[in-house]
């Protein structure tokens, strides 16, 4: 008698003997299933790859070439006054390799790489990515191909390939039908068409859209537009469908500034620079000569320069540095001049700095003491609040004793007696010194503020400098005072000094300074306009009338210190102006002329400043009325404004160079010359 054996409660002889016979014939049936449908699924993959493999591989990596790709947008220009382009965007192309395809074949390599090398693509270098990288199908070969040179290419290779066909060239020996790989992804370019010009007014914009200094970085999101895209996808058919958002181009800015008088402002201060470069030391003409013209009745920006230029097409091109003077630790000017070797080995971290140093807009961004350009401020104050009588006057013997301090004037023997008007025509020190005692810390420091020094102008540009480095009436000692009232020991900048300037002269009205007049959209409809805006009164009619007097003198006046900046055949008030900088007693200065015309109703205001000239003796304001001279002489003729006085044969030789002699004295036009003895 049989026994089983029992595991768990199961029959396990029985129960294998059933698992072996049944499913033996169900796995074998299942198996044949499964090996007759993927037989079936291979011989369909086969077929698909043999007759349309190429077809879904093309779909496939279009779908990966188009899916979420950007479209750039064109940055908006900036235009001068009259519609001169200074910054514009151009369209390039970056070149791209495609490893994988290039290699599909070994007779496409050496064609593709001549037609690399003809773009100006450096052969080994590319022949070395593709072998180290054969599977990549994106690499940006070249940067930046104008839009000309990328045509001219298309054009050969189209008929170098009409030319093989019709030949009848062998394939495998064709050049041009077999560059494969390349491909041109669109994009723009920055660009300054006339280079130099208004360079640190500009600013420059590099890659990224992202503006450096200037109206680039100020006006950086409304330059900038909006980038498109375009994404792709298969529909149900296995067809490439495509959806594009188009790129919305950034706006135009329109500015106030003229071209033509821009480049007469830098052509006079490149001028300066040249005939001053290297004299005393080697270096520039100066550390910096710098210019504003202003409209006086709106507080338009005509123009604004200072030396040295760089180019913002290249703005790191180290060269612009040579002749600038060597910075300390703390980005302060020292007494060493750059010269070429020091560019050569100038460290990485030095190359940031200098730059900045370059592109540093100097009659926004730096604050210096004005000198006696600020006498006219200190007698509108007294004047405005009758602590100054226009009658009154004072005694120069040539210096004042101030808390101690003896405090010498320009004159070193003095200037004897003086009314108002002849310290402001004489540049008296001592006379100035006792109308600030006049009136008094309280007013002199409210009018200061009213002037607006020691708050920004809210000009349009970058990098505007602060100068809140006044103390308060309580805390300020005589001997400041004294020396405040002819514009020593407190600081302002250019566009503070110019914008206050032409509310001395112009009635009273203090002008917000702008630089932009409108924006306008990619196809040119003005968006916004920026009006001529009134911030404050800072003086009355009269005071204005007094001060429009006092300044003429300056250069009308037998002891007038601006008499050399009165450009032939007009009349012209302004004031000249000399600072000591620190440290005292190091004999070197920053000079210079503030200057209108006409002067019966100024129009225009020409403010230069000359820091520090490459001369022994740099106390002479005449290096700025010179320059202000120069550029007065051109652009009052430019701007419709017509000779009034008499001119000397010399002045006349000399109009006569310059190509002005056509610019006729009087309301109408005589048939010659008044000519002075």
């Amino acid at each position: 008698m049989s026994r089983s054996r029992v595991v768990k409660g199961k029959n396990t002889r029985g129960g294998l003997k059933r698992f072996t016979i049944s499913m033996q014939r169900k796995l074998a049936v299942l198996f044949g299933l499964v090996l007759l449908a993927f037989t079936v699924l291979g011989i369909r993959l086969f077929l698909i790859n043999r007759d349309n493999g190429q077809i879904y591989k093309m779909q496939v990596l279009s779908q990966q070439a188009y899916e979420n790709q950007t479209i750039p947008y064109k940055r908006g220009k900036i235009m001068d006054c009259k519609g001169t382009v200074l910054a514009d965007s151009q369209l390039v192309y970056n070149v791209i390799v495609d490893s994988k395809a290039i290699l599909q074949k070994d007779v496409y390599l050496e064609p593709t790489l001549d037609a690399l090398e003809s773009l100006g693509i450096n052969r080994d270098r590319i022949r070395e990515f593709i072998t180290n990288h054969p599977a990549s199908q994106y690499y940006i070969a070249l940067k930046n191909l104008s839009y000309q040179n990328r045509k001219e290419y298309l054009e050969k290779v189209e008929a170098g390939i009409a030319q093989e066909v019709k030949n009848k060239v062998p394939a495998a020996e064709r050049r041009y039908s077999n560059i494969k790989g390349i491909w041109f992804e669109s994009g723009y370019s920055r660009f300054y068409p006339h280079g130099e010009l208004a360079c640190t007014v500009l600013g420059f914009s590099g890659s990224g859209n992202v503006g450096t200094c200037g109206l680039e970085e100020y006006y950086n999101d409304t330059l900038n537009g909006i980038a498109g895209r375009r994404y792709g996808y298969l529909d149900e058919g296995l067809n490439m469908e495509q959806t594009t958002i188009e790129a919305t181009d950034g706006n135009n800015l329109v500015l106030t500034l003229d071209a033509n008088i821009q480049s007469i402002v830098q052509k006079h201060l490149s001028a300066f620079d040249e005939e001053w470069k290297n004299v005393d030391h080697p270096g520039n003409g100066s550390n910096n000569t710098a210019c504003i013209v202003m409209d006086v009745n709106s507080g338009d920006i005509l123009a604004m320069a200072g030396t040295p230029f760089y180019n913002p097409n290249q703005p790191s091109d180290l060269a612009a540095l040579v002749g600038m003077p060597k910075l300390d630790a703390t980005d302060s000017p020292t007494d060493g001049y750059l010269t070429y070797k020091d560019i050569l080995v100038m460290s990485d971290e030095d190359k940031p700095r200098y730059l900045n140093a370059l592109w540093s807009n100097f009659c926004i961004s730096e604050a210096f003491e004005p000198g006696s350009t600020a006498k006219p401020f200190t007698v509108a104050a007294g004047l405005e609040t009758g602590t100054v009588k226009t009658d009154e006057l004072h005694f120069c013997p040539g210096y004042k004793y101030v808390d101690e301090f003896e405090i010498k004037c320009h004159n070193r023997d003095g200037d004897g007696w003086v009314t108002v008007g002849q310290a402001i025509e004489s540049s008296c020190n001592v006379a100035l010194m006792e109308m600030a005692e006049e009136i008094g810390k309280e007013n002199f420091t409210k009018f200061q503020n009213i002037f607006n020094f020691g708050l920004r102008t809210g000009i349009d540009l970058a990098d505007e400098a602060r100068t809140d480095s006044f103390v308060s009436d309580s805390t300020m000692a005589n001997s400041m005072l004294a020396t405040n009232a002819f514009g020593q020991n407190f600081d302002a900048t250019m566009i503070q000094m110019i914008s206050g300037f032409c509310s001395l002269i112009n009635g009273g009205n203090y002008y917000e300074p702008h630089i932009v007049r409108k924006v306008t959209s990619a196809n040119g409809t003005t968006l916004k306009t920026i009006e001529p805006r009134v911030l404050k009164k800072t003086v009355s009619e009269k005071t204005s009338e007094k001060i429009r007097e006092y300044t003429i003198q300056v250069v009308e006046g037998r002891h007038g210190t601006g008499e050399t900046a009165r450009p032939a055949g007009y009349r012209i008030g302004g004031k000249t102006g000399t600072a000591e900088t620190y440290p005292r007693g190091n004999n070197e200065y920053i000079v210079s002329f503030m200057g209108y015309a006409p002067a019966e109703d100024p129009q225009i205001a020409v403010y230069v400043v000359i820091d520090r000239p490459n001369y022994e003796y740099q106390d002479d304001a005449t290096f700025a009325t010179a320059v202000v001279r120069g550029i007065m002489q051109e652009v009052l003729p430019y701007m419709g404004f017509y000779m009034t006085e008499p001119v000397t044969d010399d002045e006349y030789e000399e109009l006569e160079e310059l190509g002005l002699a056509v610019t006729y004295t009087g309301d109408e036009s005589p048939d010659k010359w008044e000519k002075k003895d």
